[in-house]
This record gives C-alpha cells, sequence and structure tokens, in this order.
C-alpha cells in the first residue's frame, strides 16, 4: 500500500512536471528561430550601392556587381577605384579576380595610387591576376616614377608571384639613373638579379665612371 501511495505521487509529480518541460522545450524552440531568423535578415541585408551610382557607374554594372553579391566594404573600395579612372568593366573584373583569390575586394586604395603614376588599366588587372595589386602598391608606384614602363613593372611582379628572385623598386629607380636602358634593366630582372648584384653592378659603373672622368693637363710647349 505503501509502495502504491508511493508511486501515485511520483506520477502525480510527473504530470506537474511535463507541462513545465514542454514550455522549457518551446521556449528553446522559439531562442532557436530567433537566432537563425537574426541571421537571415544579416544577411537579407541590401548592399548600399547609391555611392558607385554617384561615382558615375551605370546601373547595368551596378546589376552585376550585385549578383556578385559586393558587400558594402566593397563598394566604397570600388568607388575609390572608379573614381581614380577605372571604367565600369575594369571594377567588375577586380570584384571576380579577388573572388578566384577567395577574397573580399580590398585594394581600392592601391588601384588609385597607380592609376596617379599613369599605370594602365590592363596592367593593374594583370597585377590583380598576379594576386600582386595591393601587395606593393607604394614600391610599383616608385618604379614608374622612376620612369620605367608597365612592362618592367609586370616583369617584376610575375616573378614576384612566381617566388622568384627580383630586383627591388628602390634598386630599380637607382639603376635606372645610372643610366642603364629600360632593356638592360629588364634583362637584370629576367636573370634573376639581387638587390646585392645590382649594387655590385652600381659600384662598378660608378668606378668606370670616375676612371673615365679624369682629365690630363699637358704642359704647352714654348
Amino acid at each position: 500500500m505503501k509502495l502504491m501511495g508511493f508511486s501515485l505521487i511520483l506520477g502525480a509529480e510527473d504530470r506537474r512536471s511535463a507541462p513545465r518541460g514542454r514550455a522549457l522545450a518551446a521556449l528553446l524552440v522559439l531562442a532557436a528561430l530567433a537566432a537563425v531568423a537574426g541571421v537571415g535578415c544579416k544577411r537579407l541585408h541590401p548592399t548600399d550601392t547609391a555611392p558607385l551610382d554617384k561615382a558615375g557607374m551605370w546601373f547595368r554594372s551596378i546589376e552585376e556587381l550585385r549578383r556578385l553579391a559586393v558587400s558594402d566594404a566593397e563598394v566604397a573600395e570600388l568607388v575609390k577605384a572608379r573614381e581614380a579612372g577605372l571604367s565600369d568593366a575594369g571594377c567588375i573584373e577586380l570584384v571576380r579576380l579577388a573572388r578566384g583569390h577567395q577574397q573580399p575586394f580590398a585594394s581600392g586604395n592601391a588601384v588609385a595610387d597607380l592609376r596617379r603614376v599613369d599605370v594602365s588599366e590592363a596592367t593593374i588587372l594583370e597585377l590583380a591576376r598576379l594576386d600582386q595589386l595591393g601587395v606593393w602598391a607604394g614600391e610599383a608606384q616608385a618604379i614608374r616614377l622612376a620612369g620605367l614602363s608597365d612592362r618592367t613593372l609586370l616583369a617584376v611582379a610575375s616573378r614576384r608571384a612566381a617566388g622568384q628572385p627580383v630586383l627591388s623598386g628602390p634598386l630599380l629607380a637607382r639603376l635606372k639613373n645610372a643610366g642603364l636602358s629600360e632593356a638592360e634593366i629588364l634583362d637584370l630582372i629576367e636573370r634573376g638579379t639581387t638587390d646585392e648584384q645590382a649594387q655590385m653592378i652600381l659600384a662598378a659603373r660608378q668606378r668606370a665612371a670616375g676612371g673615365s672622368s679624369f682629365v690630363r693637363y699637358h704642359r704647352r710647349h714654348r
């Protein structure tokens, strides 16, 4: 009898706790749904492409960028590139190339800096293909400011992308200032000349220039 009474008490207790358990489970489900809905809202938040329109980009190009799912941060970078003179097609290609490298496009400043020293759009896109656009934009500027062409710029970038030894921007500028032609500099790049070897070349040229600049004065015979 006592055991039966105890069982009845437990059964009644279970019946009372069951609604509480169901209520707790329902609350947990609602919390999970709210969290999923919050993430969904963030994903569905439309990117503000108005800055691209203000930068002069065509509607069709903006729609193409929307299909590439550009973020607000990427829009800000694209505005910098567009205002620096890059075409709509160039901007779209930069985003595609960034997607190919599994990266967001974040090189607007680098594009603008390169355009300021007259690096062509084709060269900028090739640098992006090599994944060398934002890595050394400052050095690339130095190369162009030294009077070397986009061809030299791409030769250096190709070797950098391949992990091969290559001359730095400052040494290339010094070689140009020392009187080497661009063809000679390109030959040094293709041969894998290092900065140390370039410094030896410069030192040898300075010694040769010093020797050739010596002038002898002959005494005039009476």
